[in-house]
């Protein structure tokens, strides 16, 4: 009896290996109803799902319509995810095959974005604002009309001001930890000549200002705090610029 069972189940087994290699192959779906499963998977937030079908038409119809925003869309899941790493090939892949077409721009927006969303502190290294600033200048180089032009410069102003805090921040710690003032002064110095339109611009004219005081540069002071004090009168460095002329005239 066992024999004859051990045979039963063997055959059984044999019958659905050979329903396997009946089994016609699936359909390839067209890449419009693709499109539409993903879509439909991208509304409920199903980002996975919604990449598989966007995947299946990059991979199976590459020469469609369909195609190219496919691929967006493919990076866009990652980012929705915040999965930044895998959404920048993405968008990258796109702009080198399609830098032309209607939604570019949109792609490219995405793609400093992938950066701008991942700025550090200012007391952490500031090479993802640099890749972020580039990003944004070509958006508005390349597609000056575009919707996202408006706010890319927005936006380049704002990681222009973190690169000038950084080098502020880093002109300090030469000062006050490392005790180099030289490296202080070029730093500062490079501020004022880099970024001229930033907010940083009164402390940075401050603390040079005040280099320059305990170096014994009592002239190139005395001129940096008068500056400031003309120039930016409103503001707390302005304001403590004052009051540095004010008691260098009673000495």
């Amino acid at each position: 009896m066992p024999c004859l069972l051990a045979l039963a189940m063997a055959l059984h087994g044999c019958a659905y290996v050979e329903d396997l290699f009946r089994q016609k192959p699936q359909p390839l779906l067209p890449a419009q109803e693709l499109y539409q499963l993903g879509d439909a998977e991208m509304v409920k937030k199903n980002y996975p799902t919604a990449r598989s079908y966007y995947q299946k038409i990059v991979e199976r119809h590459p020469q469609s319509n369909y195609a190219p925003r496919a691929r967006f869309l493919v990076g866009e899941t990652y980012y929705r995810e915040g999965t930044f790493d895998k959404a920048i090939p993405e968008f990258e892949g796109f702009m080198a095959f399609f830098p032309r077409h209607e939604i570019a721009d949109l792609v490219q927006f995405r793609l400093a974005m992938s950066y701008y969303d991942q700025l550090k502190p200012v007391e952490q290294d500031q090479a993802l604002t640099v890749k972020a600033t580039d990003q944004l200048k070509k958006l508005v180089r390349e597609y000056p009309e575009s919707r996202y032009a408006s706010d890319a410069l927005a936006k380049i102003e704002i990681c222009r001001g973190r690169l000038a805090q950084k080098e502020l921040w880093v002109a300090a710690y030469y000062f006050e930890t490392e005790n180099n003032p030289a490296a202080a002064r070029q730093r500062l110095e490079g501020v004022l000549k880099d970024y001229p339109r930033t907010l940083i611009i009164p402390e940075a004219m401050f603390r040079l200002a005040d280099l320059n005081a305990r170096e014994g540069r009592a002239a190139e002071a005395q001129d940096l705090f008068r500056k400031l004090a003309e120039e930016y009168p409103y503001t707390e460095w302005g304001k403590r610029a004052t009051q540095r002329l004010r008691t260098a005239a009673t000495r």
